[in-house]
């Protein structure tokens, strides 16, 4: 029993059971036409979180009778575990913030460990302002695992503050947690110096990370004034909630990439031009998703579910693809330095894709399936998932899953076959695919079979996801 809290302590396997039952209830209540209901989205996750927040602290008690040494991977693994739950129950973490926060932390473990390593090269120079981080002391003793949580505890604060009282309890055990085991068997003077260090490069690539535009998000992201366009063709508002009568984020775009060049390096040709004529290929694409939507299978039901990961009830869409990679990297025993090159290039590349797809998307400012179809087709036509809140062209979960793929296949292999276990905590199977290309397309027609996108902007997605993964492929993380 957790005295504090007078709540017991539950395993893991019990936390997933208990957040299954939590996020089914959630789903039930959610007629397919609203939105997400915010107040039960909040006890659902809140509920989770305290869950795992309780399977942590027994874990501290057993640390306190003497932790044992850890090593940099499994510290690694668990600062990976605790952000993508963070993430789940913090209301700002829209898919674009959640990716600028997983790049910065991979940024930050990277460099913290190429600081030290005689294999990797660091990333400054490469990566759009970053200089180089502070060097260690010549000659002196470090400890990688102190220098890395030391690293990952100030970025994880830093870049996922915004999260619930129950999340900083969390980030404020793991690091107390965390910090004893990397020290365990450690001298004093060694630890201080590895700490001070791995402080420093987080500072280091905090004080950067406040010029990339993308620092401050007000408002969840929805500006408080924002004129939508009357033109034919033209985004406008698909939700009855007054905040998101602005679309997410439209400066986004201009924000800072991390490898490619600029917003505008993969950019995509317009998609079909506006026409309601019939036989047009604007037109011929509404009927088809129109078509589609009504004679959609249980598969391609289950698949748009699999990749909805929807913020507030999943890790996000970044997410998901860093839930990929880190379960690969596990299965596999990779080693640290392994580890860190994958998670730094998927971290970047899922980041710039955002911004690569919110240049695009605002550039052509197009209107959503839903304005269309009920307009041209059926008044009361509904698409089996909650319209986003944005412009349709490109299609978000396309461009963040090309880059994903592009990114994993140039590590891993490209035929690599694996398995996604991702949302088996949340009760649903996990999938298998013959390749990251197979999981990306699926990824993309998971939102052309929710309704949410025409399939222009799935494919197109793709092609601009490719083009900026290729961008974190080419840094040169290895001497």
């Amino acid at each position: 029993m957790d005295k504090k809290n007078d709540r017991p302590m539950l395993s893991p396997h019990a936390c997933a059971r208990s957040r299954r039952a939590r996020v089914s209830r959630i789903l039930a209540l959610r007629p397919s036409r609203t939105p997400w209901l915010p107040k039960a989205v909040r006890s659902a996750l809140l509920a989770a979180c305290l869950c795992l927040f309780a399977g942590w602290s027994a874990m501290g008690a057993a640390a306190a009778a003497g932790p044992s040494k850890e090593t940099p991977e499994a510290i690694l693994k668990t600062r990976y575990q605790l952000v993508l739950e963070l993430v789940r129950h913090t209301p700002t973490y829209s898919p674009p913030v959640a990716s600028r926060s997983f790049a910065y932390l991979a940024v930050t473990a990277f460099e913290a460990a190429a600081s030290g390593s005689p294999r990797l090269k660091s990333l400054a120079g490469q990566l759009n302002g970053l200089a180089p981080v502070p060097a260690r002391e010549p000659g002196a003793v470090y400890d990688e695992a102190v220098v890395l949580e030391a690293a990952l505890a100030d970025a994880t604060r830093s870049f996922f503050q915004n999260t619930g009282p129950t999340g900083q309890r969390a980030i404020t055990m793991i690091a107390r947690q965390l910090g004893a085991a990397a020290a365990a068997g450690v001298a004093d003077d060694v630890v201080a110096r590895s700490a001070a260090h791995g402080r420093a490069v987080a500072e280091h690539v905090r004080a950067w990370s406040l010029t990339d535009g993308g620092a401050v998000v007000e408002n969840m992201g929805f500006p408080l004034t924002y004129a939508v366009s009357r033109e034919p063709g033209r985004w406008v508002p698909t939700s009855l909630i007054r905040q998101q009568q602005a679309p997410l984020l439209p400066a986004w775009g201009a924000n800072r990439p991390f490898a490619m060049p600029t917003g505008a390096a993969c950019d995509l040709p317009p998609p079909p031009a506006y026409d309601e004529t019939p036989g047009s290929p604007f037109y011929e694409e509404a009927r088809e998703l129109h078509a589609a939507s009504a004679r959609l299978t249980a598969e391609e039901r289950a698949i748009a579910r699999f990749w909805a990961d929807d913020p507030m009830l999943s890790p996000t869409p970044p997410g998901h693809w860093i839930s990929i990679a880190v379960q690969i990297l596990e299965a596999e025993g990779a080693p640290l330095e392994r580890r860190l090159d994958v998670l730094a290039r998927l971290g970047v590349a899922l980041a710039d894709a955002f911004i690569g797809c919110w240049h695009t998307k605002y550039r052509y400012d197009t209107v959503r399936p839903v304005t269309v179809i009920r307009k041209l087709f059926d008044p009361a036509w509904e698409p089996i998932m909650a319209t986003p809140p944005f412009p349709e062209f490109p299609s978000g979960h396309s461009t963040q899953s090309g880059a994903a793929a592009a990114v994993l296949a140039a590590a891993f292999g490209d035929p690599y076959a694996f398995t996604d276990a991702t949302h088996e905590a949340d009760g649903l199977p996990a999938r298998s695919y013959p390749s990251f290309r197979a999981a990306a397309e699926e990824a993309g027609l998971s939102r052309f079979h929710g309704g949410i996108h025409f399939r222009s902007a799935v494919t197109e997605g793709l092609k601009q996801g490719a083009c900026i993964g290729a961008h974190a492929v080419r840094l040169s993380t290895w001497r």
